[in-house]
């Protein structure tokens, strides 16, 4: 008899069909998912060096370079000095790029009731919960890993 597939193998596919999906819905807006990730975070964050935002957005620091000057060059984010660091670049959302956000979000939030739809309201907190549960779990242990 077959046993069911690792609770990781599941989560992993789940993260490549949401990837394929949002970057369906993005492209007509000029966005990969990536990117997108990357203006949620300043715009759920604030001004963030590249580094952070890198971090923030699970992507190496030298990728998140490329994807801050494009976005940059696109006028979605503006860059300025730390005030607290002077040779640290700090990213900051522009109003274009919390307008492309607003045009984004019918899409995306459709994408997510349609990932939930099936679930009643108990099972999508009980959803949620082990998904929140595993990320503070297993960034328990990259955090022991590090140090």
């Amino acid at each position: 008899m077959p046993r069911p597939p690792l609770t990781l193998y599941l989560v992993k596919r789940l993260e490549l069909v949401i990837r394929a999906l949002l970057d369906d819905v993005l492209r007509p807006l000029g966005l990969t998912t990536l990117q997108y990730t990357a203006l949620t975070v300043l715009q759920n964050r604030g001004a963030l060096s590249s580094a952070q935002l890198a971090r923030r957005s699970f992507l190496r620091p030298q990728t998140m370079h490329e994807m801050v000057l494009t976005l940059e060059k696109r006028g979605l984010i503006t860059r300025g000095p730390d005030v607290h660091n002077k040779r640290v670049l700090l990213a900051s959302l522009t109003e274009a790029g919390s307008e492309l956000l607003a045009e984004c979000a019918p899409a995306v939030l459709k994408l997510e009731d349609e990932l939930l739809a099936d679930l009643s309201p108990g099972q999508r907190e009980t959803f949620r919960e082990g998904l929140e549960h595993g990320i503070t779990a297993l960034a328990a242990v990259s955090e022991v890993r590090r140090a």
